[in-house]
């Protein structure tokens, strides 16, 4: 693991403002955004994301999950979260790979923050097609209606933070995020384990 302490920290959780925060503006209401590391193409964490999402490698998620937890204690920022939510994969994608990798971090990054993670109150309508070719209006119109909240009470009056493993335009993040922001009194904040590098 010690390799992981080469990868590029950004330090986006320390700074209100941050390019993360900056991709929702206009968008949908969020508290605070943040992404651990910076992703670019043939890169360590790359690799890492590859191992993660499908070589079944959930100890290595696990362990960078609790290192985000690790940088949500230095700022208060992230202070007055209430929950912990995955962002939902599709059923049958999730069967084929085994498990849902947002998840494996967030119960990474609970262990350390120590809040409930609630992976089971909202889910995937349909499944979507891949955003990897697709420009960010695309990648919006993809989204849009692909998520339905199963247990609005849970997160009612709560503040959730939403976590996946890398954004680049947040489309699926956005519409995943308005989903869970109908239900009464919660406020919706971002972490994903990278952030892409245009």
């Amino acid at each position: 693991m010690h390799c992981i302490d080469r990868l590029p920290l950004t330090n986006f959780h320390m700074h209100a403002n941050n390019p993360v925060e900056k991709i929702f503006w206009g968008r949908i209401a969020v508290t605070c955004a943040a992404s651990y590391l910076y992703f670019s193409k043939d890169s360590l964490l790359q690799r890492i994301v590859h191992q993660l999402k499908y070589k079944g490698n959930k100890e290595l998620g696990h362990f960078i999950g609790r290192k985000m937890g690790e940088a949500l204690l230095q700022t208060n920022r992230f202070n007055d979260i209430d929950v912990i939510v995955p962002l939902p994969l599709y059923a049958a994608r999730e069967r084929k790979r085994g498990y849902n990798q947002a998840l494996v971090l967030c119960q990474g990054i609970a262990e350390i923050f120590k809040r409930p993670v609630l992976h089971q109150v909202i889910g995937r309508r349909s499944l979507s097609e891949t955003q990897t070719h697709k420009n960010r209006i695309e990648r919006w119109q993809n989204m849009q209606g692909k998520f339905g909240l199963l247990q609005p009470e849970a997160v009612a009056g709560k503040h959730i933070l939403l976590v996946d493993d890398v954004i680049t335009t947040g489309a699926t993040l956005e519409a995943c995020g308005e989903e869970l922001l109908t239900a009464a009194g919660t406020r919706l904040s971002i972490l994903t384990m990278a952030y892409t590098i245009k």
